[in-house]
């Protein structure tokens, strides 16, 4: 047998846990040689230690840039590489903080679904990007609450979402309620309540000041009134009355102007009603026959242009020219069978896509593009193409209905 020597200089034997162990140099993990902004760990010990490289080979800043391209859903197996690799993947806010600082911001779709036997609520988030899902914090509300009595809108360069209104199902009990999600906390807020509870209620984003009107009040009353919320100064105010008791099935910003449809109901008895809305003299107006009688189905809007896929015209996508107060058909094929009612629309203005959401979370997404018309020698009129992209979902949300989505950046 070999004896061992062991020399009385050498540093003495420390018990696992003594806390004035030190680690050689060699398993010693420290922060990359970043920014203070840019720190991936905030213990101020660890920052003094000798950096190692986030990944062999490459400089920090340019290892930091690719991994922070890392989807969502891979974060918990990049979790176990290290412990730089740890503290970068372990939370979404601190994640899409380091994107945003170093502008490498994407779009994300968040949808609002429920569980169609259950009717539980949940978000789902879509990378439009990598076409991969990620869940976010359940959305604090109450029970049994009607998912698309809620009134959804976002601040999409801010990364704020906000869920305004709703209604109790089985009380038929409108709510004041207004959460708010902030991508870079990833977390849910509640802020100062509307003025009035409502439900199926009109909305937009004007100069990034939150507008929502009519809807339903207690008793399934229609209401009209309207009111702004400033994300600045936190609170609400009232602006002019509508004219006219009304819910709402869908609405559209265009050009400054809040646009609000009472929606078409089979079978067509009376025309449907619609009122604009001009933040500038705060006031509201009646909206074009044509407009409100064309707006058959979900509406977004791209080129300043309202693009609506009528339910009642085999989900074909249309325009509608504000000139003309005429709707025209988009060149391309229908919405994809895939996608099935009951759906919801968002559009990517940047990229020009529309993307739309269908029951069990399947997409579509149609890629706009523009032209001009000149086969009228007198008129040049702009023309559109529409060309549908399909995203199949997984099976475990094939129980799920979408019931809004809206579309942030981070």
């Amino acid at each position: 047998m070999r004896r061992v020597r062991v020399s009385s200089l050498q540093s003495p034997v420390h018990k696992l846990g003594d806390t004035q162990m030190k680690l050689t140099s060699k398993f010693r993990f420290a922060t990359a040689t970043l920014s203070p902004q840019l720190s991936l760990t905030a213990d101020p010990e660890m920052s003094a230690e000798p950096p190692i490289q986030l990944i062999p080979g490459l400089p920090d800043d340019v290892a930091l840039n690719c991994l922070l391209r890392v989807p969502v859903k891979y974060h918990l197996s990049c979790r176990l590489v290290c412990r730089q690799w740890h503290n970068l993947f372990s939370g979404k806010s601190h994640f899409f903080t380091l994107r945003k600082t170093l502008k490498l911001q994407s779009p994300y779709l968040f949808t609002l679904a429920y569980h169609r036997c259950t009717g539980k609520i949940e978000w789902r988030v879509f990378d439009l990007s990598h076409l991969s899902w990620h869940t976010i914090p359940a959305m604090p509300c109450r029970d049994r609450a009607c998912p698309r009595g809620f009134g959804c809108v976002s601040l999409p360069e801010s990364g704020s979402l906000l869920v305004c209104g709703g209604l109790v199902s089985d009380m038929d009990c409108p709510l004041h309620l207004v959460l708010k999600y902030d991508v870079y906390k990833n977390r849910w807020t509640v802020l100062p309540p509307m003025l009035a509870a409502r439900s199926f209620f009109g909305g937009g984003v004007i100069g990034g000041r939150i507008y929502v009107s009519g809807g339903y009040s207690t008793n399934q009353f229609e209401l009209n009134s309207a009111e702004v919320y400033d994300p600045v100064k936190g609170v609400w105010d009232s602006v002019a009355s509508m004219g006219i008791h009304m819910t709402s099935s869908d609405s559209a910003v265009i050009d400054g102007k809040l646009y609000v449809t009472e929606g078409c109901t089979w079978p067509f008895f009376s025309s449907p009603r619609g009122r604009v809305y001009d933040p500038k003299p705060n006031k509201w107006e009646g909206m074009a026959a044509g407009m409100r009688e064309g707006w058959t189905g979900l509406g977004t809007v791209y080129d300043n242009r309202l693009f609506v896929i009528s339910e009642y015209e085999r989900m074909c996508t249309k325009v509608y020219d504000m000139e003309s107060d005429m709707w025209d058909p988009v060149d391309g094929p229908p919405l994809p069978e895939r996608v099935k009612k009951p759906f919801s629309i968002s559009c990517l203005e940047q990229q020009g896509r529309i993307v739309v959401v269908g029951r069990g979370l399947h997409i579509a997404i149609g890629n706009i593009e523009r032209s001009l018309d000149c086969s009228k020698s007198c008129l040049r009129k702009v023309k559109y193409t529409i060309s549908w992209e399909e995203v199949e979902a997984p099976r475990d949300f094939s129980d799920l209905t979408p019931s809004s989505c809206q579309i942030l950046y981070a």
